[in-house]
């Protein structure tokens, strides 16, 4: 399968608030954290409920309470691994706010970050 990603993607750990509507059309919201950020999309870590392929989502990055993103963002993939399931999303709108706000804040935190010294043995 060809690479369609458009970035790079940054691992990082974000809280965020994920609100659909379920196959009846009753509202759901699940919080959990990212498990990486790239300039069109993110691959998010929900522990309860996942929304299905194909859904539209609105997605909360909720790190800052003062200056909360959101964004639409529509689901390409699941990974329905037990323990630790996961939901692939790639933005509809709202992208340049994503991109300034937290792709890009997500590259300077990474860059900033100190390489992890090794052991002494």
């Amino acid at each position: 399968m060809p690479e369609r990603r458009r970035g790079s993607r940054y691992v990082i750990s974000l809280p965020i608030r994920l609100k659909w509507k379920d196959e009846n059309g009753k509202e759901i919201t699940e919080e959990g954290l990212t498990e990486n950020v790239g300039p069109n999309g993110a691959l998010i870590y929900l522990p309860r409920l996942l929304p299905t392929v194909g859904s539209k989502v609105n997605l909360t990055v909720t790190e800052n309470p003062e200056d909360e993103v959101q964004v639409s963002a529509q689901v390409i993939r699941l990974e329905r691994n037990a323990a630790h399931p996961q939901v692939a999303l790639q933005l509809t709108d709202s992208i340049r706010l994503w991109k300034k706000k937290v792709w890009e804040v997500a590259g300077e935190i990474i860059a900033a970050e100190k390489p992890e010294g090794f052991d002494e043995w």
